[in-house]
């Protein structure tokens, strides 16, 4: 009974792991990108024209709709030099309020007096030893052109154009490391794309459904363009994580196999310690049939019980380590100080299953066994 009720405490304190990280990875990427993306099936950029933005704009449950431009580019700061991803926005991005609590240093804003601002994630602070609010030096972002062959003109191989550091976002290492949010106009500009966007990002009015909206935005926009959710943006990723939450499931079904023969032995060795007892069953009447249900309750006995037992346990290990973080990551610059648990009603239900299955087969065998003691001679 200790055997299952740790093999199953283990597996419900690892699948409540395995869906912590899952939210904390679904609360990261929300506050970096949208509720709906509106992108271009195949090809980088489209043309948006007025008709576009309006079939977007008009679509019910559609509350915000910020223009994006995004490229990658050359930036220079000083001394420090490095390739990142500019991301232009239109003004409106700021009314999403999605970066709004990853702000770490400086003031939030895009465009100021007419002066130009650009929002950056700490790990290009880092590597350009940036200061934010420091109007002397300006960061150089220099974009390579598309230009025909055997040009000798030098200004015509790349385009340049300064902007001040106006504050620093920290949300995920990979955003951090890459991102910096420039005006929309700027990045046109300094990109060339005149018209030309690679994305729409979409807010949806509270109290409407993303997933409706979405569909909406299927029908209205045609196939030429591919309209995702949060969770479809990164599709691989999330199927990665159920993949491997299956395998642990799987893994840890075995051990618990493997852990339940001592229940096979335990009740072999009492079906062959009670023989007489057993003969003396049969001698008054009873069949085969009362033997192995009497050794099967004994199975199931130690396999609800055990199962109870476990899942107690890794409910209240996983609830100390919600309320009072058990197990830190032990690293000083995580977005998290503790190890993230969430525990799920269908984790619980499937454990219970699997551990109650594995256990009532292995007790079946016992059972045969005992029924071999159906002679006087035992007794």
């Amino acid at each position: 009974m200790i055997i299952v009720a740790i093999c199953t405490a283990a597996l419900i304190i690892v699948l409540s792991v395995f869906n912590g990280l899952e939210n904390l990875l679904r609360s990261l990427y929300s506050a970096f990108d949208p509720q709906i993306k509106v992108e271009l099936a195949v090809g980088k950029s489209f043309v948006l024209t007025d008709s576009l933005i309006q079939k977007v704009q008009n679509t019910e449950g559609v509350d915000i709709v910020t223009e994006v431009i995004e490229d990658y580019a050359y930036v220079k700061y000083r001394d420090s030099e490095m390739v990142v991803t500019i991301k232009g926005v239109s003004e409106n991005f700021l009314d999403q309020n999605r970066i709004d609590t990853a702000i770490v240093s400086g003031e939030l804003k895009l465009r100021e007096n007419d002066i130009n601002y650009a929002i950056i994630g700490r790990g290009v602070q880092y590597a350009l030893s940036v200061m934010p609010g420091n109007e002397v030096y300006p960061l150089q972002i220099h974009y390579i052109k598309d230009v025909k062959t055997g040009s000798i003109d030098v200004s015509k191989l790349y385009s340049r154009k300064n902007i001040l550091p106006g504050s620093v976002f920290a949300i995920e290492k990979n955003y951090d490391e890459n991102y910096i949010f420039v005006p929309l106009e700027f990045a046109r500009d300094l990109l060339d794309y005149g018209n030309k966007r690679t994305s729409l990002e979409i807010k949806v009015l509270s109290g409407h459904s993303i997933n409706r909206v979405k569909e909406q935005l299927r029908e209205v926009l045609g196939n030429n363009f591919a309209v995702k959710n949060n969770e479809e943006q990164h599709a691989d990723l999330y199927k990665l994580l159920n993949l491997e939450k299956l395998f642990v499931f799987i893994a840890f079904s075995f051990i618990l196999a493997v852990g339940s023969i001592n229940i096979f032995f335990a009740l072999t060795m009492l079906a062959i310690d009670k023989k007489k007892d057993i003969s003396m069953l049969y001698a008054m009447g009873a069949g085969n049939g009362l033997i192995k249900r009497i050794f099967i309750s004994e199975g199931a006995i130690i396999s609800f019980g055990g199962t109870i037992i476990g899942l107690v346990l890794g409910g209240v290990i996983c609830w100390l380590q919600q309320n009072f973080g058990l197990i830190s990551m032990g690293m000083e610059t995580s977005v998290l100080e503790n190890y993230p648990v969430r525990m799920h009603l269908t984790d619980f239900i499937y454990t219970s299953l699997s551990v109650i299955f594995i256990t009532l087969i292995i007790s079946y065998r016992p059972a045969v066994i005992a029924t071999r003691y159906n002679s006087i001679e035992h007794l």
